[in-house]
């Protein structure tokens, strides 16, 4: 599966863009990113919360594996705007103090089931944004379309705040994009053949059987 291919799924299982990936697809060619956006303490979380979203099961690993809390440092730094890094590096800091509004504990400090229930209740809320910025795009006129994507394909696009998306969404994002390409991700929980053979037009599938990573 290379990158395009990649990226591809996962907006389709997101049902949206992939924020920073029309730069990374380019080489990350964004302007210098700041030093220091995360902390060890930082990517850490990001692997804890990752690991929630795709835990570890009999059949493969779970995000953790796939150092999923270093993808996402790698991603937003070299990648995402500054706009979005802030977006981003803002949230790490939400996440944490809404867990400690809810729970009276850190993440860190939750139990599973915690875990599972505050980032489903995150889940919602982020896809509540994305029904929002879906209803502001359905407003715009064809004209206004144009306009963007021709501003888009400059690079002088500047995105209305209230078109911003939920933090949460970018975590998820990253999650699935950084798990589903590589190793363990790729060669555990999707089937795999290194170096693919002659063509098959017709595979039988079972209910249950795994997609395939190549």
């Amino acid at each position: 599966m290379d990158r395009r291919e990649a990226l591809s799924r996962v907006a389709l299982i997101m049902g949206g863009t992939i924020i920073g990936a029309e730069a990374f697809l380019s080489g990350c060619k964004n302007p210098p990113a700041k030093e220091g956006l995360f902390s060890t303490e930082d990517v850490a979380l990001l692997d804890e919360v990752g690991d929630t979203i795709l835990p570890t099961t009999a059949a493969s690993p779970g995000a953790k594996a796939a150092q999923i809390g270093a993808f996402m440092k790698v991603i937003v730094t070299d990648c995402y705007t500054p706009e979005d890094q802030k977006i981003f590096t803002d949230g790490i800091i939400k996440l944490q103090d809404a867990a400690q509004k809810k729970y009276s504990k850190s993440f860190m400090e939750m139990s599973p089931e915690q875990r599972t229930e505050f980032l489903i209740a995150l889940d919602k809320e982020a896809n509540d944004r994305s029904k929002e910025i879906a209803a502001n795009d359905s407003k715009l006129t064809d004209e206004q379309k144009h306009e963007r994507k021709l501003q888009q394909d400059l690079g002088t696009y500047k995105r209305p705040v209230e078109d911003d998306p939920h933090y949460f969404s970018l975590i998820k994002q990253l999650t699935l994009w950084g798990y589903f390409t590589s190793k363990p991700g790729a060669t555990q929980a999707l089937r795999y053949v290194a170096v693919p053979g002659s063509y098959q037009g017709c595979i039988p599938y079972k209910k249950g059987d795994k997609a395939w990573a190549t």
